[in-house]
Protein backbone atom coordinates (compact mmCIF):
# COMPACT_ATOMS: atom_id res chain seq x y z
CA UNK A 1 0.00 0.00 0.00
CA UNK A 2 1.47 3.35 -1.03
CA UNK A 3 1.53 6.25 1.40
CA UNK A 4 1.53 9.94 0.57
CA UNK A 5 4.72 11.74 1.49
CA UNK A 6 4.89 15.23 2.97
CA UNK A 7 1.15 15.71 2.79
CA UNK A 8 0.24 19.24 3.85
CA UNK A 9 -2.54 19.89 6.37
CA UNK A 10 -5.73 20.91 4.65
CA UNK A 11 -5.58 24.54 5.79
CA UNK A 12 -1.97 24.92 4.70
CA UNK A 13 -2.72 23.49 1.26
CA UNK A 14 -5.74 25.78 0.88
CA UNK A 15 -3.65 28.80 1.83
CA UNK A 16 -0.90 27.81 -0.59
CA UNK A 17 -3.45 27.59 -3.41
CA UNK A 18 -5.05 30.93 -2.49
CA UNK A 19 -1.75 32.78 -2.75
CA UNK A 20 -0.74 31.23 -6.07
CA UNK A 21 -3.58 33.02 -7.86
CA UNK A 22 -3.72 36.64 -8.99
CA UNK A 23 -7.28 37.75 -8.32
CA UNK A 24 -8.91 40.67 -10.09
CA UNK A 25 -11.88 40.46 -7.73
CA UNK A 26 -12.78 38.41 -4.67
CA UNK A 27 -15.66 35.96 -5.13
CA UNK A 28 -17.98 34.84 -2.35
CA UNK A 29 -16.40 31.38 -2.62
CA UNK A 30 -12.88 32.71 -1.95
CA UNK A 31 -14.14 34.82 0.91
CA UNK A 32 -15.87 31.83 2.49
CA UNK A 33 -12.67 29.81 2.15
CA UNK A 34 -10.70 32.50 3.99
CA UNK A 35 -13.37 32.73 6.70
CA UNK A 36 -13.17 28.96 7.22
CA UNK A 37 -9.37 29.09 7.42
CA UNK A 38 -9.49 31.82 10.06
CA UNK A 39 -11.86 29.83 12.26
CA UNK A 40 -9.17 27.43 13.52
CA UNK A 41 -5.90 28.29 15.25
CA UNK A 42 -3.71 26.43 12.76
CA UNK A 43 -5.21 28.36 9.86
CA UNK A 44 -4.78 31.66 11.69
CA UNK A 45 -1.09 31.03 12.37
CA UNK A 46 -0.29 29.97 8.82
CA UNK A 47 -2.18 32.77 7.09
CA UNK A 48 -0.76 35.51 9.36
CA UNK A 49 2.80 34.35 8.78
CA UNK A 50 2.10 34.22 5.06
CA UNK A 51 0.84 37.79 4.65
CA UNK A 52 3.55 39.17 6.96
CA UNK A 53 6.20 37.47 4.86
CA UNK A 54 4.63 38.70 1.62
CA UNK A 55 4.39 42.28 2.92
CA UNK A 56 8.09 42.35 3.79
CA UNK A 57 9.33 41.12 0.41
CA UNK A 58 11.41 43.85 -1.26
CA UNK A 59 9.72 43.42 -4.63
CA UNK A 60 6.34 42.48 -3.26
CA UNK A 61 3.48 42.90 -5.70
CA UNK A 62 0.68 43.56 -3.24
CA UNK A 63 -2.52 41.72 -4.14
CA UNK A 64 -6.13 42.28 -3.17
CA UNK A 65 -6.13 38.93 -1.34
CA UNK A 66 -3.57 40.38 1.12
CA UNK A 67 -5.73 43.43 1.78
CA UNK A 68 -8.85 41.34 2.34
CA UNK A 69 -7.12 39.02 4.81
CA UNK A 70 -5.61 41.97 6.67
CA UNK A 71 -9.05 43.58 6.99
CA UNK A 72 -10.66 40.35 8.20
CA UNK A 73 -8.04 39.86 10.90
CA UNK A 74 -8.35 43.48 12.03
CA UNK A 75 -12.13 43.05 12.27
CA UNK A 76 -11.97 39.80 14.26
CA UNK A 77 -12.99 39.55 17.91
CA UNK A 78 -9.89 37.47 18.58
CA UNK A 79 -7.56 39.97 20.24
CA UNK A 80 -4.60 37.59 20.20
CA UNK A 81 -4.57 37.09 16.44
CA UNK A 82 -5.24 40.78 15.79
CA UNK A 83 -2.41 41.92 18.08
CA UNK A 84 0.01 39.48 16.49
CA UNK A 85 -0.70 40.94 13.07
CA UNK A 86 -0.53 44.56 14.27
CA UNK A 87 2.79 43.92 15.96
CA UNK A 88 4.35 43.04 12.60
CA UNK A 89 2.21 45.16 10.27
CA UNK A 90 0.84 48.04 12.36
CA UNK A 91 0.14 50.32 9.41
CA UNK A 92 -1.37 47.94 6.88
CA UNK A 93 -0.13 45.92 3.93
CA UNK A 94 1.64 48.78 2.13
CA UNK A 95 4.76 50.56 3.40
CA UNK A 96 5.05 54.21 2.37
CA UNK A 97 8.63 54.95 3.42
CA UNK A 98 9.62 56.11 -0.08
CA UNK A 99 6.70 58.55 -0.31
CA UNK A 100 8.00 61.36 1.86
CA UNK A 101 6.08 64.30 0.40
CA UNK A 102 2.52 62.99 0.63
CA UNK A 103 1.14 61.14 3.67
CA UNK A 104 -0.76 58.16 2.29
CA UNK A 105 -0.94 56.37 5.63
CA UNK A 106 -4.09 58.21 6.70
CA UNK A 107 -5.76 57.05 3.50
CA UNK A 108 -4.66 53.47 4.11
CA UNK A 109 -6.14 53.64 7.64
CA UNK A 110 -9.50 54.86 6.34
CA UNK A 111 -9.68 52.20 3.62
CA UNK A 112 -8.69 49.38 5.98
CA UNK A 113 -11.65 50.39 8.15
CA UNK A 114 -13.94 50.82 5.10
CA UNK A 115 -14.55 54.50 5.78
CA UNK A 116 -15.04 55.09 2.10
CA UNK A 117 -16.62 58.55 2.17
CA UNK A 118 -13.77 59.96 4.26
CA UNK A 119 -11.27 58.08 2.07
CA UNK A 120 -12.81 59.57 -1.06
CA UNK A 121 -12.40 63.12 0.25
CA UNK A 122 -8.82 62.41 1.30
CA UNK A 123 -8.01 60.94 -2.13
CA UNK A 124 -9.09 64.19 -3.75
CA UNK A 125 -6.99 66.13 -1.25
CA UNK A 126 -3.95 63.96 -1.98
CA UNK A 127 -4.25 64.53 -5.73
CA UNK A 128 -4.61 68.28 -5.23
CA UNK A 129 -1.71 68.31 -2.80
CA UNK A 130 0.54 66.55 -5.32
CA UNK A 131 -0.23 69.14 -7.99
CA UNK A 132 0.14 71.99 -5.51
CA UNK A 133 3.62 70.77 -4.59
CA UNK A 134 4.62 70.35 -8.24
CA UNK A 135 3.29 73.69 -9.47
CA UNK A 136 3.46 75.83 -6.34
CA UNK A 137 -0.15 76.83 -7.01
CA UNK A 138 -2.82 76.00 -4.46
CA UNK A 139 -5.35 73.51 -5.84
CA UNK A 140 -8.79 72.64 -4.48
CA UNK A 141 -9.84 70.72 -7.58
CA UNK A 142 -8.05 69.64 -10.72
CA UNK A 143 -8.26 70.59 -14.39
CA UNK A 144 -7.08 68.34 -17.21
CA UNK A 145 -3.89 70.43 -17.49
CA UNK A 146 -3.01 69.46 -13.91
CA UNK A 147 -2.91 65.70 -14.54
CA UNK A 148 0.54 65.91 -16.13
CA UNK A 149 1.98 66.87 -12.74
CA UNK A 150 0.79 63.69 -10.99
CA UNK A 151 3.62 61.10 -11.02
CA UNK A 152 2.45 57.69 -12.22
CA UNK A 153 3.95 56.20 -9.06
CA UNK A 154 1.58 58.25 -6.88
CA UNK A 155 -1.42 57.53 -9.09
CA UNK A 156 -0.57 53.82 -8.96
CA UNK A 157 -0.39 53.76 -5.15
CA UNK A 158 -3.69 55.61 -4.76
CA UNK A 159 -5.36 53.18 -7.15
CA UNK A 160 -3.76 50.18 -5.45
CA UNK A 161 -4.96 51.27 -2.00
CA UNK A 162 -8.54 51.47 -3.22
CA UNK A 163 -8.33 48.09 -4.96
CA UNK A 164 -6.72 46.02 -2.22
CA UNK A 165 -9.07 47.23 0.51
CA UNK A 166 -12.27 46.86 -1.55
CA UNK A 167 -11.95 43.27 -2.82
CA UNK A 168 -10.87 44.70 -6.16
CA UNK A 169 -14.15 46.60 -6.67
CA UNK A 170 -13.00 50.22 -6.45
CA UNK A 171 -10.21 52.25 -8.04
CA UNK A 172 -9.40 54.45 -11.04
CA UNK A 173 -8.10 51.48 -13.03
CA UNK A 174 -11.37 49.61 -12.40
CA UNK A 175 -13.31 52.57 -13.76
CA UNK A 176 -11.03 52.77 -16.79
CA UNK A 177 -11.62 49.08 -17.60
CA UNK A 178 -15.39 49.60 -17.45
CA UNK A 179 -15.05 52.73 -19.64
CA UNK A 180 -13.03 50.85 -22.27
CA UNK A 181 -15.39 47.88 -22.15
CA UNK A 182 -18.22 50.28 -23.00
CA UNK A 183 -16.41 51.81 -26.01
CA UNK A 184 -15.29 54.85 -23.99
CA UNK A 185 -18.87 56.11 -23.78
CA UNK A 186 -19.10 58.34 -20.71
CA UNK A 187 -22.88 57.98 -20.26
CA UNK A 188 -22.44 54.21 -20.31
CA UNK A 189 -19.69 54.46 -17.69
CA UNK A 190 -21.83 56.64 -15.40
CA UNK A 191 -24.66 54.15 -15.80
CA UNK A 192 -22.48 51.09 -15.11
CA UNK A 193 -20.85 52.55 -11.99
CA UNK A 194 -24.19 53.96 -10.76
CA UNK A 195 -23.41 57.66 -10.83
CA UNK A 196 -26.74 58.50 -12.49
CA UNK A 197 -30.24 58.82 -11.09
CA UNK A 198 -32.97 58.97 -13.74
CA UNK A 199 -30.37 60.00 -16.28
CA UNK A 200 -29.00 62.86 -14.18
CA UNK A 201 -25.71 62.89 -12.23
CA UNK A 202 -26.37 62.04 -8.59
CA UNK A 203 -26.03 64.67 -5.88
CA UNK A 204 -22.88 64.56 -3.81
CA UNK A 205 -22.52 63.08 -1.25
CA UNK A 206 -25.94 61.89 -0.16
CA UNK A 207 -26.94 60.00 -3.29
CA UNK A 208 -23.72 58.04 -3.68
CA UNK A 209 -23.01 54.73 -1.91
CA UNK A 210 -20.24 54.60 0.67
CA UNK A 211 -20.12 50.90 1.46
CA UNK A 212 -18.45 47.80 0.02
CA UNK A 213 -21.86 46.88 -1.45
CA UNK A 214 -21.64 49.72 -3.99
CA UNK A 215 -21.37 48.63 -7.64
CA UNK A 216 -17.98 47.88 -9.15
CA UNK A 217 -16.19 51.13 -10.04
CA UNK A 218 -18.55 53.33 -7.99
CA UNK A 219 -15.61 54.74 -6.01
CA UNK A 220 -13.55 56.83 -5.82
CA UNK A 221 -15.34 59.85 -7.20
CA UNK A 222 -13.23 62.23 -9.26
CA UNK A 223 -14.40 65.62 -10.52
CA UNK A 224 -17.69 63.88 -11.23
CA UNK A 225 -19.49 67.20 -11.74
CA UNK A 226 -16.70 68.88 -13.73
CA UNK A 227 -17.01 67.13 -17.07
CA UNK A 228 -15.02 64.29 -18.56
CA UNK A 229 -11.78 65.84 -19.83
CA UNK A 230 -9.86 65.65 -16.56
CA UNK A 231 -10.91 62.05 -15.94
CA UNK A 232 -9.97 61.16 -19.51
CA UNK A 233 -6.46 62.51 -18.95
CA UNK A 234 -6.26 60.60 -15.68
CA UNK A 235 -7.27 57.35 -17.41
CA UNK A 236 -4.61 57.93 -20.06
CA UNK A 237 -1.97 57.95 -17.31
CA UNK A 238 -3.05 54.52 -16.05
CA UNK A 239 -0.88 51.93 -17.75
CA UNK A 240 -1.41 48.96 -15.43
Amino acid sequence: MKTQKNKLPCTEEEIRIIFTKNYSTITHEIERTIDNILINKEGQEIIIEKIIKRAHLKNNNTQIIDGLIYQKIIETNNNQIREKLLKKLPNGIINFTKFNQINYQNLQNLLINKKFEEADKLTQQCLCEIVTLKTNNQKNWLYFTDIQFIPKEDLFILDLLWKIYSKGKFGFSIQKKIWIKNNKKWDKLWEKIDWLKKGVMKRYPQEFMWTIDAPEGHLPLFNQLRGTQTLSYLFNNIEW
